[in-house]
């Protein structure tokens, strides 16, 4: 639901705001971790679960998103019901127990299933932590919290491959899940220890479902929040496909190697210079005109590469790729949060639970798209170049016709 920023000062004796900020932005790490540290070992992980088509291994990544579209549909409600530390707690401990499923897993669907769960409690903090934001600050200082946590943010999916890659070299893909535990419990003790809850009684709201479903389809009837959120969903498929294929393409088809972990790290900070450079645009330009202008852009510098591609059966050199890749992203981070604001915006006065929902669909939409591109890998970049064409012509489509 959507809360007044509360008075709880008095209930915040031992977490100073650096302190606050630092926590949250590492709480909202555990996907990012989760997901982008576990690239560079697909192919060991396959390899050693016995998989037999190596666009399986993509499943890895997918099987976290979805998890997380589930999870980002249940944690608003329950955190609005029975505070934000509770449902911390048990969403740390999904991940945790996610993890442990991962690290002994002896069959694929097994991994699968780890990977599920972990994206189930990964979702818990994306969204507690947005939400313990919100009940501490308003106005102009949520703003700022918000854009200093998501700095602090942005640096791990562009270290995590490295980390990642770091921790083959002294071990196998079974340490990394060891690493991800050991991270779960180091969180968990400080944010348990150290952060009051922020909820304070008489905001919470009873755990009705009659109440959740009615502002569920409240949030799927109104055009514009509909519009928005599948515009972002088909967008953010694009991404994921990205995502789910970078491995292969970058470390395996253009021989990166070792390398594989810095080229995709500078894509991550592009992502992340672009949603600086969009903190300092959206108030002169609007989140709609920004949006709008991306789109037109990511569309054009996809019917050129696709142009390149065919011209090239499917095989354009490196740089031309990382080029593209480059400029794409760069205009990603000018769509996501305003994509999730636009959607948001008509939803003021049931913000919680419409989150929620809005995530949630956004991402099974993406995911389902990505895995879709990421499967159809056939060792040329053709069926991600049609991907991102494909969206993004789609995506400027429902803007604009968006009201």
């Amino acid at each position: 639901m959507d809360f007044p920023s509360q008075d709880i000062e008095a209930t915040q004796k031992k977490i100073s705001q650096k302190e606050f900020i630092a926590l949250m932005a590492a709480l909202m790490s555990f996907a990012a971790l989760a997901i982008d540290s576990m690239l560079p070992a697909l192919n060991l992980i396959g390899d050693s679960l016995g998989v037999v088509n190596p666009n399986d291994n993509q499943m890895v990544i997918s099987f976290i998103f979805i998890g997380m579209g589930i999870g980002q549909l249940l944690f608003g409600p329950i955190s609005d019901a029975i505070g934000r530390k509770p449902s911390m707690y048990i969403g740390i401990g999904t991940f945790f127990f996610g993890c442990i499923i991962s690290y002994s897993a002896t069959t694929f669907n097994l991994m699968l299933l780890g990977r599920l769960i972990q994206g189930l409690g990964a979702a818990s903090a994306k969204i507690i932590s947005t939400a313990m934001v919100r009940d501490r600050f308003s106005g102009n200082v949520m703003a700022k919290t918000m854009s200093l946590i998501m700095i602090i943010f942005v640096l791990v999916p562009a270290l995590a491959p490295t980390l990642g890659q770091l921790i083959l070299s002294f071990g196998g893909w079974r340490d990394i899940f060891l690493f991800m535990i050991f991270l779960a419990i180091i969180n968990f003790a400080w944010f348990s220890t150290r952060q009051e809850e922020t909820l304070i009684e008489e905001y919470r709201r009873p755990l009705s479902f009659s109440k959740i479903k009615e502002a569920t389809l409240e949030t799927v009837k109104h055009p514009a929040t509909v519009g928005y959120t599948l515009a972002a969903g088909l967008i953010f498929g694009a991404f994921i496909g990205y995502l789910n294929s970078s491995q292969q393409i970058l470390q395996l088809k253009y021989g990166l190697g070792d390398k594989f972990p810095i080229a995709f790290g500078v894509l991550a900070l592009a992502i992340g210079l672009s949603s600086f450079l969009n903190s300092k645009l959206v108030e002169e330009m609007g989140m709609r005109k920004l949006c709008e202008t991306a789109l037109t852009v990511l569309t054009i510098v996809a019917i050129i590469f696709n142009i390149i591609v065919y011209f090239t059966n499917g095989n354009p050199s490196f740089y031309l790729f990382y080029g593209f890749l480059l400029l794409c992203l760069f205009n990603f981070g000018l769509l996501f949060g305003n994509f999730s604001a636009l959607a948001l915006e008509p939803m003021g006065h049931i913000a919680g639970t419409a989150n929620s929902v809005i995530s949630s669909v956004q991402i099974l939409i993406s995911a389902l798209i990505g895995s879709t591109i990421g499967q159809l890998y056939n060792e040329t970049v053709t069926p991600i170049a049609i991907g991102f064409l494909v969206c993004s012509m789609l995506s400027l489509f429902i803007v604009k016709k968006v009201k």
